[in-house]
This record gives structure tokens, sequence and C-alpha cells, in this order.
């Protein structure tokens, strides 16, 4: 059986003192569920805040994005490498909001990717089409592109230690949510495409939903027996919601 994981993005929410008291609220309405893995991903400006907030709790940190390179002249960015001591555990990757709004392509987020293997963090690939993509019927050839370019170059362990995480570009921030049936499709065609793999790696990966998730439809996505989690937007930010979605998962 696969573990659920529930990561939530906090996106460009949360200073400092705010993201302190969110990660205190969520460490306490969440210390008894143990039943599933948990994670927040804070602004880089709050990690120091919620990783000491978090630290020795059943909640990780991740970051929601990574830089390329190690280190160097690289104006305004953040290295795995920094993430890693400053105590991140996971990163995500090829968040349509990067992809669409920041231009990252498949090749700069297969580089990401890399950069979390080489730092020791455990990446979260984002992955999902646009609705005329999906209206145009290149649901899976969309997934597909990004799953090969974003997964290249890792070894089969590799690959099960990814979280792929589905993310409908349609139905982030926007209300709207791919129905259950319609979630668990992708997500079953995800674990078919990594049948590429020896065998072990489509049992182990994770595929997450994303994509205005809430507690009031929570439940009938986490209920899909492809769906082993949910990658959290808006509804990361309040604590009764994001409690009901891990009390979904488990």
């Amino acid at each position: 059986m696969r573990r659920p994981f529930i990561a939530g993005n906090w996106k460009m929410h949360k200073a400092p003192v705010e993201a302190d008291a969110l990660a205190e609220s969520l460490k306490r309405a969440l210390s008894e569920m143990t039943a599933a893995d948990i994670a927040v991903a804070p602004t880089f400006l709050a990690i120091p805040a919620v990783v000491g907030r978090l630290r020795h709790s059943n909640i990780g940190v991740a970051s929601q994005n990574v830089a390329v390179e190690a280190q160097g002249a690289f104006t305004g960015e953040i290295s795995a490498e920094m993430l890693k001591a400053a105590g991140v555990q996971y990163a995500i990757v090829g968040h349509s909001e990067r992809r669409q709004l920041f231009g990252d392509t498949d090749a700069v987020v297969s580089k990401k990717v890399q950069a979390c293997f080489r730092a020791g963090l455990s990446a979260i690939l984002c992955v999902g089409e646009t609705l005329p993509e999906r209206e145009a019927g290149q649901v899976e050839d969309v997934v597909a592109r990004q799953l090969s370019a974003g997964l290249a170059d890792l070894s089969a362990d590799q690959v099960s230690t990814v979280t792929i995480a589905y993310e409908p570009v349609w139905a982030i921030g926007t209300g709207k949510v791919a129905t259950p049936t319609q979630a668990n499709d992708v997500h079953a065609y995800i674990r078919s495409w990594l049948g590429r793999y020896p065998s072990f790696v489509a049992r182990n990966v994770r595929i997450q939903y994303g994509g205005s998730v809430k507690g009031s439809n929570a439940a009938g996505l986490l209920s899909q027996p492809e769906i082993d989690g949910a990658l959290v937007g808006g509804a990361a930010l309040s604590v009764e919601d994001f409690t009901a979605i891990v009390k979904a998962a488990t």
C-alpha cells in the first residue's frame, strides 16, 4: 500500500510571522494524524520560521521551487543545497504557474528534478494539461511529454522516490475541479506510463491530485484507487480545510 501524501502549497501568501502562526495551528490540529505524510510549502522567506515551528512534528516542509545550479552568480535564485541546509525535505518542481508565468520549460524542469537529487531533496513533479489541450484530446500526450522530460536521466530507483502531482491547469485556482473519475483516469494513465520501468516503480510512485481540492470534495477524489494524495493550493491556508483533506486521505 502506498502511504497517502498531502502537501499544502502556500504560494505567495503568509509573511514569516503569519506563516509561523499557521504552522503552529496546523501542528496542533494534525498532531494525531500519523497515517499520512504531510508537508507544507511556505515562501522562501518564511521557511526558517516554519522549519523551526514544525521541527519534531509529523509535518514536513517543502519549497515551492528550486534553482538549477548549486551556487554562483544567479541573482534571486535559491539552490537545492541551501534549501536542504535550511531543513527543507521536499521541493515542488514544474508547477503550472512556474511553467506558464516564469517560463520553466520541460528542459528546465528536468534540470530542477536533477538538482533535487543532487542535494537530497524529494521532488514533487507537477504535470497537467490546459483546457484547450484537454478539449483537443491531448491530455495523455501532454502528460507523457512532461513525464518523459521531468524524469529524464533518472534511474528506476530514483524515479520510484519521485512524487508526481497531476494538476490539470484549468482546475488550479479556478474553483473548477476534475471529477473523481476524470482525475483517476489520468492517474491510471500515469501509472501505466510508469510501466516502462521495472514493476516496483509503478507500485511505489505516489501520484497526487491538485486543482481546487478542498475539504468538501477531498473525500470523493481521495477515495479513487489511483489517487495517493493531494497537492493543495488555497485550501492549504485554512486549518479547517487542510485538516479535513488530511482526514479524507486517511
